[in-house]
């Protein structure tokens, strides 16, 4: 029986690279000079570290063109507010990976919607999806990438 895995996952390797690239940026940058602004990747969390917030502004924006040459999906970023203390910005931004239990149902419930013959079940933090035709599988594809649901999605494990 064809089936489909749903995953929401990013290449670590190049969000390595991209931070790598964006504190060589930043260090090489003439408005920068002397700032000792830098990012710091711990895990699933970046953190932007300047002087004042139109610096902080800045590095977010160095940092979105990195993650996007590196064919990162910034529906899979979260910036958070700003942290403005006296002489130092502090912004984290969080990366999200895998589906939530709460967007898991939502995708399975606008699949059940469409009336397709396919299964959907939630598979911790993926969807699997099975059916007995190959079209309904790739009908669900299309049905999912013409959605809005705040995270990137990635189809997997396709077999028949």
């Amino acid at each position: 029986m064809p089936s489909f895995d749903i995953v929401s996952e990013i290449d670590h390797h190049e969000l390595a690279n991209a931070v790598d690239q964006a504190n060589r940026e930043v260090t090489t940058r003439f408005d920068f000079k002397g700032t000792g602004s830098v990012y710091e990747l711990d895990e699933q969390v970046i953190t932007l570290k300047t002087q004042s917030e139109f610096q902080l502004e800045q590095m977010l924006d160095v940092l979105y063109a990195k993650l996007a040459k590196r064919a990162i999906d910034l529906e899979a970023v979260d910036p958070q507010e700003p942290e403005i203390l006296a002489r130092t910005a502090t912004r984290r931004v969080l990366i999200r990976e895998g589906i939530d239990a709460e967007t898991a149902r939502s995708v399975v419930k606008r699949i059940k919607g469409e009336k397709l013959k396919v299964q959907a079940s939630v598979q911790g933090d993926q969807v699997r999806v099975t059916g007995k035709k190959r079209d309904d599988l790739q009908s669900v594809i299309a049905l999912l990438k013409g959605a809005e649901l705040g995270l990137p999605l990635q189809f997997r494990n396709f077999r028949d």
